[in-house]
């Protein structure tokens, strides 16, 4: 029995590299689900990303360019599109998510549309 456990396990940490997977499994739900799910979203934009924990969260990298970030906080996930300068571009997000300088607010029960991640990654990509 355990070792069926265990190697369920060892499949589902292949799932992701070694520097996110930690990230990943211990991330409690619902917030786990959202995480999964947006980070689905970002590898369908820029499917050759390198992830990496930076700042204490899974990032995608581009070209050695942070891309975007995703974080647990208590009522929500972050998405962090590493420039505070991007979300001020993309007001029909801001209108619709609570925001800080840095960040979109996911809520819980409503993970961003694929073209919604889409439109955030394209702008950061053209952000130098």
């Amino acid at each position: 029995m355990h070792i069926q456990i265990a190697r369920f396990y060892a499949l589902e940490m292949t799932k992701y590299p070694v520097a996110v997977a930690q990230y990943y499994q211990t991330a409690k739900e619902p917030h786990k689900s959202i995480l999964i799910e947006m980070r689905e979203r970002v590898l369908e934009v820029i499917p050759q990303a390198d992830e990496i924990i930076k700042y204490g969260m899974p990032t995608f990298i581009v070209n050695g360019q942070p891309i975007a970030g995703l974080m647990v906080h208590t009522n929500h996930v972050g998405f962090y599109p590493y420039s505070g300068s991007i979300l001020v571009g993309l007001p029909n997000l801001t209108a619709k998510y609570k925001t800080t300088k840095g960040a979109l607010h996911i809520p819980l029960d409503k993970p961003l549309l694929k073209s919604e991640v889409k439109q955030l990654i394209k702008a950061r990509l053209a952000f130098k």
